[in-house]
């Protein structure tokens, strides 16, 4: 009997454990039945940027709203310019995807002459203008109609793109040293000097990073790498070791006690506000570090201010967004079935992510102070501008995925409606 009752008890206690299996696979399954639709990475990629830039939106008008009041006397100066520059990026993404990668590959080298020459015209006296020793800006117009670029924000989207037009080209023979290197490398390296030259050592390593970056996605040997890593190391001491104001950053960065009210006040603020969030945040528009304590609130230090009135949890939600569409550039660069998308996708996506990481490693303290924005969030016309043309070249990747290239044609031939980007969104039935 003993035996007999303990049969029973281990029978009755089975389909309770296999309830949660079961539930599970359920999810799981539709997961993968929703990952499996020919749209759903330009799905990730969209829905992600978008949030973003709502957020961003958002938190720029929060950061900046007392330091334009009171230096401009518009709360929303910088909100209005931050709009100018996002409709333009929306316009100019939307054309983007409307190109098939075909027509944009042969356009590398054209694009890579244009950035080069606007890198240059930033030397050049009454148009150039720098600002805390960096000239790296172009004042286009006059008055307050007057709007500045910053060349180097699309140099790193040249680079990609002139990267994929050289390794496409020459894809039969990157085995060799040589062909992988030159002129790829040369002339990326003719960039990162002009913006060496404009004194901005963070948006070299950035480009610097994007180059390592596209070597990575055609296959290059870790030797190669490796030997390029180390000479940037090698050379980003060389410009810290030359340069006092840069020394000091890095002085400061080591001993996080020392200057409190100059080199390191930047720094200890933005971690003062992260904290004083706690979980949830004070509230949107609560932040008491925009009120003079914490300087470039809106651009490289916005996430400081996201952790202090959102939150752990804000700020969590907002690194999410960006491992999402980070995994979808991903997904869209091993899927591409052409060697420039899987190369420009890869680079597009290494881009945004390292940057990322750069800009909340630096607000978190676990960098030196580099000047890098956070993408789609901070303030910024040009990188925002850039963001967004990146942005729309990896949904033409996307739409030119295989099975969604079919899906998309189908559509076509039965002459159908086609579906909106809801049909193919969690918990809607697609096809």
């Amino acid at each position: 009997m003993a035996s007999i009752t303990s049969t029973r008890s281990r029978g009755a206690s089975r389909p309770a454990a296999d309830a949660q299996p079961s539930q599970a696979r359920r999810l799981r399954d539709a997961a993968e039945t929703w990952l499996n639709h020919p749209l759903a990475s330009m799905v990730l990629v969209l829905v992600p940027a978008v949030l973003l830039l709502a957020l961003g939106s958002a938190m720029v008008l929060s950061a900046s709203s007392v330091y334009a009041h009171f230096q401009f006397g518009d709360t929303y100066y910088f909100l209005k310019r931050q709009i100018i520059f996002l409709a333009l990026g929306l316009v100019g993404g939307f054309l983007l995807t409307r190109v098939p990668t075909e027509r944009l590959r042969p356009l590398g080298w054209l694009i890579f002459t244009v950035s080069g020459l606007l890198l240059a015209v930033t030397f050049i006296p009454g148009i150039g203008y720098g600002v805390k020793g960096n000239r790296n800006w172009i004042n286009l117009g006059a008055g307050s109609a007057m709007i500045r670029l910053q060349p180097s924000e699309f140099a790193k989207l040249a680079i990609i793109l002139w990267g994929g037009t050289i390794m496409s080209a020459k894809r039969k023979l990157l085995d060799q040293p040589k062909h992988l290197l030159v002129p790829f490398l040369p002339g990326s390296l003719l960039l990162i000097l002009l913006v060496l030259l404009q004194h901005d050592l963070g948006t070299a390593l950035v480009m610097g990073a994007i180059v390592v970056a596209v070597l990575w996605c055609v296959g290059a040997s870790w030797r190669v790498l490796g030997s390029i890593a180390v000479t940037v190391a090698a050379g980003a001491a060389f410009l810290v070791a030359t340069n006092a104001g840069r020394l000091t950053r890095i002085l400061a960065f080591l001993d996080p006690n020392s200057d409190p009210t100059g080199s390191n006040h930047q720094a200890n603020q933005a971690l003062y506000g992260m904290a004083t969030g706690g979980w949830w945040g004070v509230g949107i528009g609560a932040s008491r570090q925009k009120w003079g304590s914490l300087s470039e609130a809106h651009t490289d230090y916005v996430l400081a201010i996201i952790g202090e009135e959102l939150g752990l949890i804000g700020t969590l939600a907002v690194l999410a967004l960006f491992l999402i569409l980070g995994y979808a550039g991903f997904r869209i660069a091993l899927r591409s079935a052409t060697f420039y998308g899987r190369i420009v996708a890869g680079g597009i996506t290494c881009w945004l992510m390292l940057q990322t990481l750069i800009n909340t490693m630096v607000v978190l303290r676990l960098l030196p102070v580099l000047g890098v924005p956070l993408p789609l969030v901070s303030y910024g016309g040009s990188a925002l501008l850039a963001n967004l043309l990146a942005v729309g070249i990896l949904v033409v990747c996307a739409r030119e995925e295989p099975e969604a290239k079919r899906w998309l044609d189908r559509q076509r031939r039965h002459k159908q409606p086609r579906r909106r980007l809801s049909a193919v969104l969690p918990g809607r039935r697609g096809t």
